[in-house]
């Protein structure tokens, strides 16, 4: 233990160095900490006592008090109330920490202290905060975090007013004020100009541009007095051209067609006329709006996640109640920027977005590239030479270029033209790429026009890119599943040419509103997958972000720390439990998919083995008692070989992952299509099997015929409310609904079945009435099995071990019915005697 212990300790060191929080291991060299600890004795002797570790980050102290095994992490009494016993304290961490904490409130002067309890390792682990006033009063907050970067001098104030305070932090209060205000510009648009959807951001995106010329002089709101010879539109429209030129927006070409699509400021008369509600042209009303709601607070701001960031955000996703909506998707600034972080960005890389709509990814790269360089003509050339996007739909195009020119240049390179159209060869020669990064439009691909599927826009991009660049997509789970025979054949082709990384599975509400499952795919281009290439496929669906009602997706407290923590699997600096990353070797036909390639790495307990054997047991009994003992007839000896050495325990064996189509010499689906057409009901007949996990999957008795399949062998439940993913030991011969698939080997017999059909069920947290077993999915899954000295499956010690189990068990079950016959004997017996006695009287 003491090793474990020393391991953890490490651990926690990296976890505190990650977050850049300066620490103290075992005391403080803060002198009125170190002089309350003086007293801080466990034992509460009023001695010594010394957390493992203390830091202090602005005026919160952090205590931390860790273990290695997680069955010592907290205790808690019969009311499930911290246990602050004193073995509590001594042999748990968070009761531990809590002791600390309170200790340090009442014998230091910090009002805001917080202890952590953690247990495990970097795979397995728990991490639990609790807060702790200056009164020793404690709140115990969520434990739902893997690193402790909401505790970093960055996040620690934020943390603290969401987390602790639950009050609104300033983004949060930024967004509902955006919020409001879009919904008033969005009525505003429709009440006073009748505006088409389409024409919404460009009219607004104008108009910002327009208003950058306020600071040289060109440009001025008192201008706009509705005159019907030189309109408001009109003076907008020069404003804009010459923001244009400005901007050095160049070739000619280029920016004649921008000013193309705002000639709709110009042309549409209702904006142009004075209103009478308003008293002034609907153009003048949306430029005040404009200027004082959001030009003035965007004018020097210029990080990622900036006001005209969030104001794009929600201004191009917004449906009012009129059910109208501008039907652009939006990538989220969240994804964007974990783009820039999963590619790790570089200053010198060279960035294509062929499917740039705003430019979202675009001004991502950009912002993360100028914040690694102070270099004035680094950052220069990453603005003119370095950004390169490509935009098929002229008004999206506008857009795109207008909000990079907002947001700090970089729209030399943006294009309008069809990406699928050009030779990728051409641009990778052209522009030399290094990087690729791409939201393709979704659902367009069929038979009739496969170069439209997501996966083929994918292929496209990768053959753009320069060999050894990085490339990620966010597109559907489906397209990397493949579907089609098209999109299976695309898949194929990719490995041949490019090598996937990994897939991330991402939150469903990450598009809120637009009902589409999304990943994110990670390539190299340019370099042939090697078949024993390891992947990564990641769950995270948590990613600290949920949806709040009349506001959409909303960041949480946890959501850095859920980052940190994917960051950290995904570039190896710590391993992960396979319900979060499941690493595997691929195939073209695999769906890219983490739900595909998990399995549960966790060791079987006892209690498991002991389940299977009782449920199994009681299956039998019910069986012999309901006149089915023919049915165990050639049941095997459970005494035959049984061990008479010490008793087997999991922990004295290895164990090895195993793919489950490996183990067995044939696994076929059931054959009965319709139980009440093709079967005959029968009281003495065999077993007819349902997809189900009551019963042993028995839920009838039919006559043998021609559907009928071999029994001994494991039965798994592919489909089914409550059934997917289980999986029983059937001795008999049976006809079995086609929702049933059986493994048939040569090692299988009712103990070795009971034993891996223990792990197999472990599937059920994989599998549901969604996402059933599909026979790829079912050979492709894995599991843990206890291996012999040539790493092979111990199918002996699998044997003995349940037959050692299901002894105890019966043992169990004899006792009990011997204590009930003698109970009767002893019954029978007196009512003897009575009878005699009456006899005699």
């Amino acid at each position: 233990m003491a090793k474990k212990e020393v391991n953890t300790d490490f651990w926690v060191r990296d976890l505190l160095k990650e977050a850049d929080i300066k620490f103290d291991a075992q005391g403080s060299c803060i002198k009125e900490i170190d002089d309350a600890l003086k007293t801080a004795s466990k034992r509460g002797t009023g001695k010594v006592g010394f957390p493992e570790f203390i830091a202090v980050v602005k005026d919160f102290l952090i205590v931390i008090e860790n273990k290695a095994d997680v069955s010592f992490h907290v205790k808690k009494d019969e009311k499930n109330l911290i246990d602050e016993s004193v073995s509590s304290i001594l042999n748990y961490a968070v009761n531990g920490a809590l002791f600390y904490a309170k200790h340090l409130a009442k014998h230091t002067n910090f009002k805001k202290i917080i202890a952590i309890g953690i247990s495990g390792n970097e795979k397995r682990h728990r991490i639990s905060p609790i807060f702790v006033n200056e009164r020793g009063h404690f709140t115990q907050l969520s434990e739902n975090i893997n690193t402790l970067m909401n505790f970093s001098q960055n996040n620690i104030d934020e943390y603290y007013i969401s987390e602790i305070l639950k009050e609104k932090t300033d983004f949060e209060k930024d967004r509902e004020e955006i919020l409001k205000e879009t919904k008033e510009l969005h009525e505003d648009l429709r009440n006073y100009g009748n505006i088409q959807d389409k024409d919404k951001p460009l009219i607004v995106s104008g108009i910002l541009l327009a208003l950058k010329e306020i600071e040289f002089g060109n440009f001025s709101l008192d201008s706009l007095v509705g005159d019907k010879y030189k309109t408001d539109g009109a003076k907008i429209y020069d404003a804009i051209a010459d923001n244009l030129n400005r901007a050095n927006v160049s070739p000619e070409v280029k920016k004649d067609k921008l000013l193309s699509q705002f000639l709709v400021i110009k042309d549409t008369a209702k904006i142009n006329e004075i209103n009478q509600t308003l008293g002034k042209t609907p153009l003048k009303h949306y430029a005040e709006f404009l200027y004082k709601n959001i030009y003035q607070n965007i004018r020097f701001t210029r990080n990622s996640e900036d006001y005209l960031g969030l104001f794009y955000g929600e201004f191009m996703s917004y449906s009012g109640g009129d059910g109208q909506s501008l039907g652009i998707i939006l990538t989220p600034p969240h994804i964007t920027e974990l783009f820039c972080d999963l590619l790790d960005i570089k200053a010198d890389d060279r960035i294509l977005d062929p499917c740039c709509g705003t430019a979202g990814f675009l001004i991502a790269a950009m912002h993360k590239m100028l914040t690694q360089t102070d270099d004035v003509i680094l950052k220069n050339n990453i603005k003119k030479n370095q950004l390169f996007g490509v935009e098929l739909q002229s008004y999206m195009f506008t857009i795109a270029t207008t909000n990079m020119i907002l947001r700090g240049d970089g729209k030399s390179n943006l294009e309008n033209f069809d990406f699928l159209t050009k030779n990728s060869f051409e641009l990778q020669k052209q522009w030399y790429p290094n990087i690729g990064m791409m939201n393709p439009p979704y659902s367009q691909g069929s038979k009739q026009n496969p170069n439209l599927y997501e996966i083929a826009f994918t292929e496209h991009l990768l053959n753009s890119v320069t060999k050894g660049g990085k490339v990620a997509v966010i597109v559907p789970q489906s397209s990397v599943t493949g579907k089609t025979k098209e999109e299976k054949n695309i898949k194929a082709n990719i490995l041949k040419y490019h090598t996937l990384e990994g897939v991330i599975t991402l939150n469903k509400n990450t598009f809120y509103g637009v009902g589409t499952n999304p990943c994110i795919a990670i390539f190299t281009a340019g370099i042939s997958h090697n078949k024993d290439k390891i992947c990564k496929f990641i769950n995270f669906e948590d990613d600290g972000y949920e949806v709040a009602k009349h506001i959409g997706l909303i960041k949480t407290p946890n959501a850095k720390d859920k980052k940190q923590y994917l960051l950290d699997v995904w570039f190896d600096k710590i391993k992960a439990p396979t319900k979060f990353c499941a690493q595997t070797t691929i195939e073209a036909d695999d769906e890219w998919l983490h739900s595909f390639y998990y399995f549960n790495d966790e060791i079987p307990n006892l209690e498991d083995f002991q389940k299977t054997i009782a449920d199994y047991l009681t299956f039998e009994v019910n069986m012999i008692t309901h006149g089915r003992e023919y049915l165990f007839e050639n049941s095997e000896n459970l005494q035959k070989d049984l061990p008479l050495c010490k008793k087997l325990s999991l922990d004295d064996c290895k164990w090895g992952e195993f793919l489950v189509g490996e183990l067995f010499e044939k696994i076929e689906k059931g054959k009965c299509n319709n139980q009440n057409k093709q079967t005959i009901s029968s009281n003495k007949g065999i077993y007819y099997l349902s997809a189900t996990n009551n019963n042993n999957g028995v839920s009838d008795f039919v006559e043998k015929n021609s559907l009928t399949q071999n029994g001994n062998c494991i039965m798994f439940v592919n489909q089914g409310d409550g059934g997917a993913g289980y999986s029983v030991y059937q001795n008999n011969d049976f006809i079995s609904t086609t929702s049933n698939s059986f493994g048939y080997a040569k090692w299988v017999n009712k103990f070795t079945g009971l034993f891996i059909s223990t792990i197999l069920s472990k599937f059920k947290q994989k599998y549901s009435f969604g996402y059933g077993r599909t026979e790829n999915r079912l050979k492709k899954d894995k599991i843990l099995l206890p291996i012999d000295k040539n790493g092979k499956p111990d199918y002996k010690f699998m044997e003995n071990f349940i037959k050692q189990e299901m002894s105890v068990q019966a043992i169990k079950v004899v006792d009990y019915y011997n204590k009930m016959l003698m109970a009767f004997e002893r019954e029978r017996e007196r009512e003897r005697e009575r009878e005699t006695w009456r006899a005699a009287a």
